[in-house]
């Protein structure tokens, strides 16, 4: 699936309030018919497990998929696999080819915990569900949440390496969904912007908007990210029961508010980066959109997961 640049203009320039209803409404029928598939398979199993890269909107589709769901009668518990993240060693932590620790990599993950946590879950057993802190890079357990399924409740467990073979492999009855923002934008036939460059601009807005220092590394590091995306993460999405394409044509005349800070930060990648040639092509191509005003983007909306102000509880 691919938007035309010139619809885009056309839609900011002429009703933008109109416009993003519009688009929002889109995504919000994508979301709907996930819901009415993972009802079709809760008798395979109460387990859904939601993955895809970074910078997809995982988190709030979980919660939209929740809210649905909910409002179909059906109980819904999110949870995210960070949370069975393994206590940092450094001594056997997994290193990518530059000798760094490998962030991106599943074997972090606990596997027979999350193996046992979804076979417990569906017999009707209790489980908790652990707390992994990230300033402590370690688990700590007794801050852990107790969980059971009852009838008709089912649980979403969202995280980059869900449909991978440790975990999805294991429970090949649980309900899969791979996400990702997967539309180009074409000026004709011309390339205008990448459905991945809509993913680093999420990724670099939220860091911007909430971390401000990080927003150089953010973008330096989109070279180890996608690496690890293409060894750890698409290998696994032809499992997915269910695709939603979370890209909404409304975001990068969003994210061209950003454009300024975006520059400035790609001039301070160095050189020697892999990826900086198309981070300069990324901000490059914010020029043929207009900008659209944030105030305009609703509170429940996918994008204020990057952008703050939103409705929904991170």
């Amino acid at each position: 699936m691919a938007y035309q640049l010139a619809e885009i203009v056309q839609g900011v320039s002429r009703d933008p309030a109109d416009f993003v209803a519009e688009c929002d409404h889109n995504y919000q029928r994508r979301v709907e018919n996930a819901a009415g598939h993972i009802l079709e398979r809760m008798k395979q199993s109460p387990i859904v497990l939601l993955s895809g890269p970074s910078g997809s909107g995982k988190t709030t589709t979980a919660l939209k998929l929740e809210q649905e769901l909910t409002r179909r009668g059906v109980r819904t518990h999110t949870v995210s696999l960070d949370n069975y993240f393994k206590t940092l060693d450094h001594n056997t932590a997994p290193r990518n080819d530059e000798g760094d620790i490998d962030y991106e990599s599943p074997a972090l993950l606990d596997m027979d915990l999350l193996d046992e946590t979804f076979t417990r879950l569906s017999r009707g057993e209790w489980v908790v569900v652990p707390k992994f802190e990230f300033a402590r890079q370690m688990r700590n357990d007794s801050r852990g949440a107790p969980l059971k399924l009852e009838k008709d409740e089912i649980a979403i467990f969202e995280g980059i390496h869900a449909l991978n073979d440790d975990i999805a492999g294991r429970h090949p009855e649980a309900t899969t969904l791979y996400i990702s923002a997967r539309s180009n934008i074409l000026d004709g036939e011309d390339l205008r912007f990448k459905g991945t460059w809509c993913r680093i601009s999420r990724r670099a807005v939220r860091d911007y908007n909430f971390r401000g220092t990080d927003l150089v590394e953010t973008l330096a590091m989109w070279y180890n990210v996608r690496r690890g995306e293409k060894t750890y993460i698409s290998p696994f999405k032809g499992r997915a029961n269910i695709v939603i394409d979370s890209s909404l044509r409304y975001e990068v005349p969003v994210f061209v508010n950003y454009a300024a800070p975006l520059r400035q930060a790609v001039e301070e990648v160095p050189q020697s980066n892999r990826r900086r040639a198309e981070l300069q092509a990324l901000v490059d191509a914010f020029r043929y959109f207009p900008p659209l005003d944030q105030d305009l983007v609703p509170p429940d909306s996918l994008i204020r997961e990057f952008i703050g102000g939103g409705s929904y509880h991170y």
